[in-house]
């Protein structure tokens, strides 16, 4: 007697369930006015944890509310998705909260870092995290027509990039703006404008190597893709750049190079260095640090109401 051959087993069970099609989490209530969804799964990449994103919301708003996406730092190896830096932890309430109290939405997605996959797998992720944004908008209250990207350090470079190639993609958040703090911008010409011997362009084991998989000199094509001076066209959205003149970490040249560029290409980037501050905003004074984040949140206002132009 033959029994029959068992039904293959459903394979496509095992694919994780569609991001868009997830329950939003419950929200919370971190300060007066403020509604924040913490940890929205926006994707699964194959081989490679859920990326969640953070979504502080206004507690109340007439309609759509334009969107801030804040990228964070940490040398594309390390760092919290919600974290803007040293100087503003104490901030109570926090940045973020501030901006949704002042009717702005700010979305914080983690992305893949370093330890897990090399460029472009960051901005990848940050254009999965738009497409997402993009189609949940009815359910989080956001117009995406109105999006600024804002990073600080390593996330400036990855909002500055994302900003240059993403901003026309199709069925996704339409950038509008980007403000970048203290980012690099030129990979390939970092070694130029350190000082002697703070970078080595050959050193496998510096955060940009680590980023490209291997180091500049010897991944000049990558280093060049993975620049933003090197994609900036004529429909870049507006650009606010904001970098310590005496930066001991991303050189101040840096800025000026993204800005440089935009200007090639007829656009009129805001650049801002000032004076006595160090990375992360070290040496600023609060009024100066508090200052920074005042312009940031008037650069996203001011790009929500003329939709980019500018």
């Amino acid at each position: 007697m033959t029994h029959p051959a068992p039904a293959p087993f459903p394979f496509h069970l095992l694919a994780p369930p569609d991001p868009l099609a997830l329950p939003l989490p419950p929200a919370a209530r971190p300060a007066d006015g403020v509604r924040l969804l913490r940890g929205a799964v926006y994707a699964v990449p194959d081989g490679s944890r859920p990326l969640t994103v953070d979504l502080w919301l206004p507690g109340s708003a007439a309609g759509p509310v334009p969107l801030i996406v804040f990228v964070h730092g940490g040398a594309w190896r390390t760092g919290l998705r919600d974290d803007l830096g040293p100087r503003f932890r104490h901030w109570r309430p926090g940045p973020f909260a501030r901006l949704a109290r002042a009717g702005l939405a700010v979305a914080c997605p983690d992305y893949r870092l370093t330890g897990e996959a090399v460029h472009p797998a960051q901005t990848d992720d940050l254009a999965t995290a738009l497409a997402w944004l993009h189609g949940r908008a009815g359910d989080l209250g956001v117009d995406t027509s109105r999006t600024v990207l804002w990073g600080e350090s390593a996330g400036g470079h990855l909002a500055a990039l994302t900003a240059l190639t993403q901003h026309t993609r199709p069925g996704t958040a339409t950038v509008t703006g980007c403000v970048t703090w203290y980012a690099p911008t030129d990979l390939a010409s970092l070694a130029e404008d350190c000082p002697p011997g703070r970078f080595d362009a050959h050193d496998p084991a510096t955060f940009e190597a680590l980023l490209l998989g291997g180091p500049p000199a010897e991944r000049p094509d990558a280093a060049r893709d993975a620049s933003p001076v090197g994609r900036v066209g004529p429909q870049a959205p507006p650009f606010l750049l904001l970098h310590g003149a005496d930066d001991t970490i991303v050189p101040a040249r840096q800025s000026v190079r993204l800005a440089d560029a935009l200007r090639r290409s007829g656009h009129h980037p805001d650049l801002r260095l000032l004076s006595g501050a160090d990375h992360l905003w070290v040496g600023l004074s609060e009024e100066g640090v508090e200052e920074c984040f005042t312009r940031t949140a008037d650069f996203a206002r001011a790009c929500a109401k003329n939709g980019g132009r500018g």
